[in-house]
């Protein structure tokens, strides 16, 4: 069978929630490998599992990336083109409303801001919205922080403390002392250092929580009590 004609049913046995899934080259052939969508929001955006993207890289070599878009006609959002440049694949979109299909490659697309972007591992997380906004409010280059392959394996270690002060961040003392710019290093759910926010100032942080979109908020008691550590980056001397 086609690839797509397996996509297109696995797009229409999710309605009316946006199906996901990985164009793969498996056993010299191309083979979609259909994954589950952990969006909160499933029939606005995508989430795929990181785990089943690990499961299909083991199988065979990725090399495309697919999702529907239920209710509307199959034209990429500014989130998908965001994330087609970061992966450095092609992306498939059918539309089982209008049974169209678009597809599109890497093609030097920026995304135009940080706020309300759809949660992806990796590409589109609480650390890449942080070194974007260093990138455009200070032009400075942080360099890319390889994560695990699979949300678990990074929850078991996640790395942050260590990659912090390899990165310039130099851990500072105290809410009272804090700056715009200071990253905040946050507890999570499983009770592990592994989320992280940005202090923006006027009480406000921006961040991107798993499987939700990159917002901003108010620093409030929540999130104040939930902040165990905070790091100000170190403009290089000459």
């Amino acid at each position: 069978m086609n690839w797509k004609i397996e996509a297109e049913n696995h797009a229409v046995s999710c309605l009316p929630h946006e199906s996901c899934g990985l164009l793969a080259i498996i056993q010299g052939q191309e083979t979609y490998w259909p994954c589950k969508n952990l969006a909160e929001s499933k029939f606005e955006y995508f989430v795929m599992s990181p785990d089943d993207w690990a499961d299909c890289e083991d199988q065979g070599e990725i090399i495309g990336i697919v999702h529907s878009h239920p209710n509307d006609v199959p034209q990429p959002s500014e989130n998908d083109k965001a994330s087609c440049e970061y992966l450095g694949l092609p992306w498939y979109i059918y539309s089982p409303k209008v049974k169209q299909w678009v597809s599109f490659k890497p093609s030097g697309y920026k995304t135009p801001s940080l706020i309300g972007r759809s949660f992806v591992f990796g590409v589109h997380d609480c650390w890449s919205v942080i070194t974007d906004w260093y990138q455009e409010n200070k032009n400075i280059k942080i360099p890319h922080t390889k994560r695990p392959k699979t949300i678990k394996q990074f929850l078991k270690n996640p790395l942050f403390e260590k990659t912090l002060p390899k990165l310039g961040f130099k851990e500072i003392e105290g809410i009272d002392n804090i700056q715009i710019g200071d990253v905040l290093l946050m507890e999570s759910v499983k009770n592990v250092l592994a989320h992280t926010a940005l202090y923006l100032g006027d009480s406000t942080i921006l961040h991107h929580s798993l499987y939700k979109l990159s917002c901003r908020e108010q620093f409030d008691l929540h999130y104040q009590k939930a902040t165990k550590k905070i790091y100000r980056y170190e403009t290089k001397k000459n």
